[in-house]
């Protein structure tokens, strides 16, 4: 089964802040994360995608950069987005369907916004979805914090079902490139 690790918004000036902006809940945790499982994904011989938001610092400079203590795979493929779905407007779907993608590991930022669209979308674009349950973060709304959007979201994400495929949600210390959709059909 060919499979890709997805890390979604995982830029500098998203992560850490900036004068108008928080910094996202647990910032150290989910780059320590996410490298763990970039990791796994090269141990398992899967593809390594980022998805970059151009809403970040403008679209320029270090800011719009993927986060600087993230190691980043040489040969990593890395694309842009101007919307909150990673599939809209990208060569995002075109890029795995050539690679004969079958089950998609989705990380990064915003829980509420872009991480809970391309959970969706990867499911009705044919895609099984592992989503990191300590590999995505977010900030507070004005009337859950970031803390009970992340657990919302990982309550509601996991099993969500569009009839073939679905989402499974699994911690990082766990071998998520062994996906369990099938224990499941």
């Amino acid at each position: 089964m060919q499979q890709a690790l997805l890390v979604i918004d995982a830029q500098q000036e998203l992560i850490e802040g900036n004068q108008n902006e928080k910094s996202i809940f647990e910032k150290k945790k989910l780059v320590k994360n996410i490298n763990l499982v970039i990791d796994k994904a090269i141990k398992s011989n899967s593809l390594v995608v980022f998805m970059r938001d151009k809403d970040v610092a403008d679209g320029e400079g270090n800011g719009f950069q993927i986060h600087q203590d993230i190691k980043v795979p040489a040969d990593s493929k890395i694309f842009d987005k101007e919307a909150t779905n990673s599939f809209y407007g990208t060569p995002l779907l075109n890029y795995l369907t050539e690679k004969k993608i079958e089950h998609l590991v989705i990380m990064g930022c915003k829980t509420e916004h872009c991480i809970d669209t391309a959970v969706r979308t990867a499911t009705v674009n044919n895609f099984d979805v592992t989503l990191v349950q300590d590999g995505h973060s977010t900030t507070d709304s004005s009337i859950l914090s970031a803390e009970q959007i992340i657990m919302h979201h990982n309550e509601i994400l996991d099993g969500h079902y569009n009839v073939d495929h679905f989402s499974d949600v699994r911690s990082s210390h766990e071998d998520l490139f062994k996906p369990r959709h099938n224990n499941y059909r």
